[in-house]
């Protein structure tokens, strides 16, 4: 798989979710066993324009040429992803998430996107000194 390819598929993952957030939060809700309050809504909503917005820069720079501000982008999404992976395990692990089926999928969905972030970001710098082919 080709930066660009991976990128294209984040930023599609990053849409849906962020559009899921953004316009239905009682959906993300439902499926963690979160009891939803009005601010528990408004923030899910928050972090749903959030991931929205992540995902059209990833849509947008996925055919740019290797560039140290390409590679800050990798590397500041691996760091994203990283921070975020253990934020719901902590939840179910004091029990604001209740149900185990509503952290796995994105657990996994993050470290797989921050190894995928960090081994372009990784690659970035020396394709950045050879002319790209494809």
């Amino acid at each position: 798989m080709n930066r660009k390819t991976f990128l294209t598929i984040a930023s599609v993952i990053a849409l849906a979710v962020g559009t899921i957030a953004a316009l239905f939060p009682m959906a993300i809700l439902e499926s963690k066993g979160v009891t939803p309050g009005a601010a528990v809504i408004v923030w899910i909503r928050q972090v749903g324009v959030a991931i929205l917005a992540v995902g059209i820069v990833s849509f947008l720079i996925r055919g740019h040429a290797p560039s140290a501000t390409v590679r800050a982008f990798l590397y500041g999404n691996a760091a994203h992803q990283l921070m975020l992976a253990p934020i719901e395990v902590v939840a179910f692990r004091e029990g604001t998430i209740t149900k185990l089926s509503g952290i796995v999928p994105n657990t996994v969905l993050h470290v797989l996107l921050a190894t995928g972030f960090l081994y372009f970001a990784s690659r970035e710098r020396a394709e950045a000194k050879e002319p790209r082919t494809s």
